[in-house]
């Protein structure tokens, strides 16, 4: 009986592995679904947040709220599939450990300092600035992913990571003429640095997640883990904003302060937190099916359409250091995923070569390897764009 148990709880935990697995029916599906999330959360976010502080909104802890209030939105993806759709036969929170437990609060404190400094960013600067200096979180993303997940240098990243930090310091260099009217050059470069650092911090963010998703088992647990950093996320946003004021300054500038009315306030309100839900349930989602470089390469093609965005939304200035600086990153994205495109290649022809042969390895996402397949790997890895495991960019 026992034995008939443990076979059990084996083949429901294959069956969950199996998601990061492109040879699993619903691995393309879920993988559109979070990049579809993280497309609409990211474009909607950052133009709703400058919306807020265009239409006289001044509150940088409600910005900063907005950005992880929305957790309850977890529990739909977390409690359906079990007790409404009996898609898995996982019970919530199962395996959730105690050392899981800390790590997703301590991650959540991290996140909600980010989110903190991003409010600083986007409240100083215009979205489509603020979006490509965003777009150097990438450049930190691949050296702490070289620490952390011993990620390989390639030509194609290394390419990728130059052609995104020319971009930024064009920015810069173009910052005398950027400002918008009322804004000082000091509050500039605050904007400026504090969206750097918001870069810096998601950036360690995606490689760290990278490393923690190793040990997990199914995208259930992703969300899980989703959770509870976003209410300890919500909580440090909270806490400030009790300190600050900030919940008797939410309803001052709902009644009194914001030139749209109350009822376009909360609207706004609204629509942010759920915008931002969507982009972080996106970004955890793309982590855990891909890695984390490709999740910080995904997040700098969306950074583009911000830009895009910003500009037909709000007018904001498109001059030519700016057209630059948006093709230079544009072609740093395309010479990634060309590189992703090459391995996967490589992978997916040693794959049917060794097709139906036995005594191979099992590597995470459910591919048979012998010694011989990961040396060509290996190999494959240093002539194109790699991650730490051969995950897949199935998009």
């Amino acid at each position: 009986m026992n034995n008939s148990s443990s076979r059990s709880s084996y083949h429901n935990q294959t069956t969950e592995e199996d998601q990061k697995s492109m040879t699993n029916k619903r691995y393309l599906p879920l993988l559109l679904l979070n990049y579809a999330m993280l497309f609409v959360g990211s474009l909607s976010s950052s133009l709703l947040s400058k919306y807020y502080f265009n239409h006289e909104g001044s509150s940088r802890w409600v910005s900063t709220w907005v950005q992880s209030a929305g957790f309850p939105l977890l529990v739909i993806p977390i409690v359906l599939p079990y007790y409404v759709f009996n898609t898995t036969q996982r019970k919530p929170f199962t395996r959730f450990t105690p050392k899981i437990l800390v790590l997703s609060v301590f991650i959540g404190f991290m996140i909600g300092i980010n989110n903190l400094l991003f409010s600083w960013g986007i409240s100083y600067l215009p979205v489509s600035t603020s979006s490509l200096v965003l777009s150097s979180q990438l450049v930190f993303n691949l050296i702490l992913s070289v620490i952390i997940v011993k990620q390989k240098i390639s030509f194609m990243n290394l390419n990728c990571v130059i052609l995104l930090t020319l971009s930024s310091v064009l920015l810069a260099l173009e910052s005398s003429s950027d400002k918008p009217q009322g804004l000082t050059r000091a509050k500039y470069f605050i904007g400026f640095f504090t969206t750097i650092g918001a870069g810096l911090l998601f950036a360690l963010y995606l490689p760290i997640m990278e490393m923690v998703y190793k040990k997990v088992y199914c995208y259930a647990m992703v969300m899980e883990m989703q959770l509870v950093m976003e209410v300890a996320a919500t909580a440090l946003a909270s806490a400030g904003m009790a300190f600050d004021g900030g919940f008797a300054e939410m309803r001052r500038e709902a009644s009194q302060v914001f030139d749209r009315g109350e009822r376009v306030y909360w609207a706004t309100v609204v629509s942010n937190v759920v915008s931002w839900q969507l982009c972080f349930m996106g970004t955890a989602g793309m982590v855990f099916l891909t890695c984390s470089l490709t999740g910080g390469i995904c997040m700098t093609a969306l950074l583009m359409m911000n830009v895009v965005g910003g500009v037909v939304v709000y007018g904001d200035s498109f001059g030519g250091i700016k057209a630059v600086s948006t093709v230079m990153c544009g072609w740093g994205f395309c010479s990634y995923v060309y590189g992703m495109y090459v391995k996967n290649k490589m992978i997916k022809h040693l794959e049917h070569h060794h097709d139906g042969d036995d005594g191979h390895d099992h590597d995470h996402d459910g591919h048979d390897f012998d010694d011989h397949d990961h040396k060509n790997v290996e190999m494959s890895q240093n002539v194109a764009s790699s991650s730490s495991t051969p995950n897949h960019f199935g998009v």
